[in-house]
């Protein structure tokens, strides 16, 4: 997947993962009560980035991403000290 945005710096550019909208007994959820997922695809990195690769799935703080919208995509920016784990 290409994306418009070309972080700078230490930032990279992810899209975070779907989540879940029913609980595993079936119950569905609404959107309040839907936990925001801390999960994300890398699509992009800046050039400082060190750790991290483009299309790495990465855990990263919460309060920590800028929302950014294009059209009908939405992406986040992290900076790299702000990503905890990358996942398997």
């Amino acid at each position: 997947m290409s994306v418009n945005i070309q972080p700078l710096s230490d930032y990279l550019v992810a899209q975070s993962e779907v989540s879940e909208t029913k609980t595993a007994s079936g119950l569905f959820l609404t959107e309040n009560a839907q936990e925001k997922p801390k999960v994300a695809k890398v699509l992009a990195i800046g050039k400082s980035v060190k750790q991290v690769k483009v299309n790495d799935r990465i855990i990263y703080k919460s309060y920590s991403t800028t929302d950014v919208k294009l059209g009908s995509d939405e992406y986040i920016l992290v900076k790299e000290e702000d990503v905890l784990a990358t996942v398997k």
